[in-house]
């Protein structure tokens, strides 16, 4: 009977044994896993990606887990698992990025923006203003001569002045303004031309002191009779001689000399202000 009782006793303490053994084990298996939670979690991710969700609500949850220590007195380690940014979410104040910045920028690319647009304002300013500047430079006052009657039915030569844009060619430029005619206030001052009308310049040639003036053939057809011949060849020559260089004028019609324009007014000849 003494040997029952001891093989009773030997069979309690082999099982407490083994149920001491498992319990270790089972808390060492659980104290690793915990303790390889993130990793476990990763693999079966990576090799189960439509069976196993980890949310981080879970992840977190293990934040809070107690340490658990193992036999050899070493904590277990401590998984801290931060929350995975998320991409919509808005920066927040503790965040280093200054909001100052942006508006200090946007200020100087819009003064660099609206230097150039001020530098081409003002280049086209000046550009409107330099054809009028020089429209002003380029002026001549030019001299010619249109008729006046008097009270007692003399017809005299009256001088005229206007601002003519410059050019090679002045005396031309002269001629040909005397053709036109006089001007609306010129008109209300009596001032008239006795030179035929639609009479056109045809050129205009200086020989020394001689300028010869080519006139169409309209130039030969005055309606005024001998006064009205002289007074349109008065026209003409006062025009021409009051350049300094010129002295006297050949009349010359369609390119030829002709003798006599109109009634007996010879014209074969150059004729000064003299000749009048």
């Amino acid at each position: 009977m003494a040997i029952r009782k001891n093989n009773k006793k030997s069979v309690s303490r082999g099982a407490q044994v083994v149920v001491v053994f498992w319990i270790i084990f089972v808390i060492v298996i659980i104290s690793v896993f915990i303790a390889n939670s993130q990793t476990i979690f990763k693999n079966l991710k990576i090799l189960f990606p439509g069976e196993t969700s980890v949310t981080e609500e879970d992840l977190l949850a293990e934040d809070q887990l107690q340490e658990v220590q193992i036999g050899n007195d070493r904590p277990a380690p401590v998984i801290t698992i931060e929350p995975a940014a998320d991409p919509a979410a808005t920066v927040q104040p503790s965040d280093p990025v200054r909001t100052e910045d942006p508006p200090v920028q946007t200020q100087q690319q819009t003064q660099q923006q609206t230097q150039p647009q001020q530098q081409q304002t003002q280049t086209s300013s000046q550009q409107q203003n330099q054809p009028q500047q020089q429209a002003a430079q380029d002026m001549r006052t030019r001299v010619f001569y249109f008729a006046q009657v008097d009270r007692d039915g003399q017809i005299r030569q009256s001088r005229v002045t206007r601002r003519l844009p410059a050019s090679n060619t002045p005396l031309q430029d002269a001629l040909n303004a005397m053709l036109v005619g006089p001007n609306p206030g010129e008109l209300s001052g009596n001032l008239l031309s006795f030179i035929p009308q639609n009479t056109r310049l045809l050129s205009v040639t200086i020989r020394g002191s001689t300028a010869y003036v080519n006139f169409s053939d309209d130039f030969r057809f005055n309606k005024f009779g001998v006064e009205g011949y002289i007074a349109q060849l008065r026209q003409v020559v006062w025009t021409v001689t009051e350049f300094e260089n010129i002295r006297d004028v050949q009349i010359l019609i369609q390119g030829r000399v002709i003798d006599y324009l109109g009634e007996g007014i010879f014209i074969g000849a150059p004729l000064s202000r003299q000749s009048f």
